[in-house]
């Protein structure tokens, strides 16, 4: 099959995804703040949510985890080294909430290496310092809430050709993207809708 900038599983037994939804709410829920945006800046006109965050170490990373490295062989083959930061966000949309387009990663969220002159003996050469950064690469999202318990929500991909895509709304459902990939979750018009995000990380792109 030929590499997919999305892709996606709806095979998580609906009795695990139970297990999971109850779980994560009743340890986190407790915690949740509003949702700001990448570079902490809290801007309620292109971000309304509200999320906290669960440690890697917690068992459903193992389980998350499992599924990265399944889309990465079966789809994308990135240098993968970790999950962003150890931690998933646990997101909750409720009335009225919504998410602009985005995309998780790219050029300018990146470190930009400094030049630096090297002049010997009459030799110009130029190089670049040798700091190694993780970039996000892959991007992930578990759907928690049924579909019908909240109206509108949708998740919205733009694809490298402009092709629009929508997530599945199934309970359970992980979709996996490329983080440069746009994307955004439409205003839910009634209910609560949950989910758990993340982003794993590898060496700058070459």
């Amino acid at each position: 099959m030929a590499y997919q900038s999305i892709w996606y599983y709806t095979d998580v037994p609906e009795d695990i995804v139970e297990i999971i939804e109850k779980n994560i709410s009743v340890t986190f829920d407790y915690s949740m703040q509003d949702s700001k945006l990448h570079g902490d800046a809290l801007n309620k006109e292109k971000r309304n949510s509200q999320n906290t965050w669960i440690p890697t170490t917690h068992w459903v990373g193992g389980f998350l985890w499992h599924y990265i490295m399944r889309a990465n062989r079966e789809n994308f083959l990135y240098d993968l080294r970790c999950i962003d930061n150890e931690s998933l966000q646990y997101t909750r949309y409720g009335e009225g909430m919504f998410y602009g387009w985005h995309n998780d990663a790219g050029l300018s969220t990146q470190y930009k290496p400094v030049s630096v002159g090297n002049r010997v003996e009459g030799l110009a050469q130029d190089f670049v310092n040798e700091k190694v950064e993780m970039v996000r690469k892959l991007s992930f999202a578990m759907q928690l809430s049924d579909p019908d318990d909240y109206e509108g929500g949708n998740v919205q991909f733009l694809d490298e050709s402009g092709n629009s895509y929508f997530a599945p709304r199934r309970r359970g459902a992980i979709v996996l993207f490329d983080s440069r990939t746009q994307h955004r979750v439409l205003r839910v018009t009634k209910g609560v809708r949950k989910s758990i995000v993340g982003w794993t990380v590898g060496p700058r792109w070459k």
